[in-house]
């Protein structure tokens, strides 16, 4: 039901709209890091309410950029008025929903028309076809742009009592999720605030001057700071968010329902904590988009949750920064992944 492809730095996910229910999930977990999406209609179905959820999921996680291809128009005898039918109709849904602008193309997979050349029988359609869409796409916004977030996934203290150098070694290895960092750079490490330099960046045993987002990398720091598996070195001007209670737009995966009486675990980048149910503020319809009571959530519903966290994360809003503002929920009984989660409003700031 989902495709996942790149083509340097853009990333594109196509979303076939009459697919399963259950493969949701999956789509929740490519989209996170998409910069184009591909909502696929079947001509002859229209906008169907997968359509819908796979658009306001597209919309949730922050895709820039979304083309509707209206596949099969031979088996409508490539009719005009069947398009604008379908793309009148996402286009009202669409209004409603905050969807930002889409791209429509007319094509039939089976002969080829429109997907890469243009074939015989859509004349009436003068746009581009869909690899013309993909390929004029702009490229994915580089995140070096953002402030420097480097979630900690380990701590490495090697051991070889025959190399004195490894002897006081103590790295702290992760990814750099946001932001550029170099040799001699002030950070501040959370949660202790403790602030200090960049004394080396390495990576397989070699020595970089700087390092930037998307490179897993090993910090050392000048100072002897307790920094552990879960911690987050941050510029110091420009800190995240260290919350107890997060505001997200949740989207629901487990086929079991959530228990609002039940703790879960929230992965938030490296760091793991508990967390409670705090209220389900409303369950979207992603027919109508009324937004309505809700006292549970079920597979594949979409609703605005606040959670209670047991010991603080350090988040930006997603729409800033979709690494530090993604988190995932886990049953901690079976430690399936049951919801994912973006968060959307800073409720409560702890120091």
């Amino acid at each position: 039901a989902y495709r996942y492809f790149s083509s340097g730095r853009r990333k594109f996910i196509i979303a076939d709209a009459p697919g399963h229910e259950q493969y949701t999930r999956n789509m929740v977990t490519a989209a996170s890091t998409a910069d184009l999406a591909i909502i696929l209609i079947d001509a002859r179905r229209g906008v169907l309410t997968q359509t819908r959820r796979h658009a306001q999921l597209a919309a949730l996680l922050g895709i820039p950029q979304l083309v509707v291809a209206v596949n099969k128009m031979d088996l409508v005898d490539f009719a005009q008025p069947a398009f604008e039918r379908i793309r009148d109709d996402f286009l009202a849904f669409a209004a409603g929903a905050g969807i930002g602008q889409a791209q429509f193309v007319p094509m039939s997979a089976l002969r080829g028309d429109m997907v890469v050349d243009r074939g015989e029988h859509l004349h009436w359609y003068d746009g581009p076809t869909l690899m013309e869409m993909l390929e004029s796409a702009p490229a994915a916004v580089a995140p070096h742009a953002h402030p420097f977030r480097f979630p900690v996934q380990w701590v490495c203290r090697p051991q070889d009592a025959a190399n004195p150098a490894l002897h006081d070694y103590r790295g702290f290895m992760g990814r750099v999720e946001a932001g550029r960092i170099a040799v001699g750079d002030t950070v501040s490490v959370l949660p202790s605030g403790l602030s200090t330099t960049v004394r080396a960046i390495e990576i397989g045993g070699e020595a970089l001057a700087h390092a930037g987002a998307e490179q897993s990398v090993a910090l050392l720091l000048d100072d002897d700071i307790d920094v552990s598996r879960g911690d987050m070195i941050v510029a110091p001007e420009y800190p995240p968010q260290v919350l107890r209670q997060i505001t997200a737009d949740l989207c629901w995966l487990s086929d079991l329902p959530m228990d609002r009486t039940r703790t879960y675990l929230i992965r938030h980048t490296t760091r793991e904590v508990r967390a409670k149910l705090v209220a389900i503020e409303h369950r979207l319809d992603v027919n109508t988009l009324e937004r309505m009571p809700a006292e549970r959530l079920v597979m594949n519903d979409i609703a605005r949750v606040r959670f209670k966290l047991a010991h603080p994360v350090f988040a930006d809003p997603y729409v800033l920064n979709r690494s530090t503002g993604a988190f995932v929920v886990i049953d901690d009984s079976t430690y399936n992944t049951v919801a994912a989660g973006m968060i959307v409003v800073d409720v409560e700031a702890v120091a």
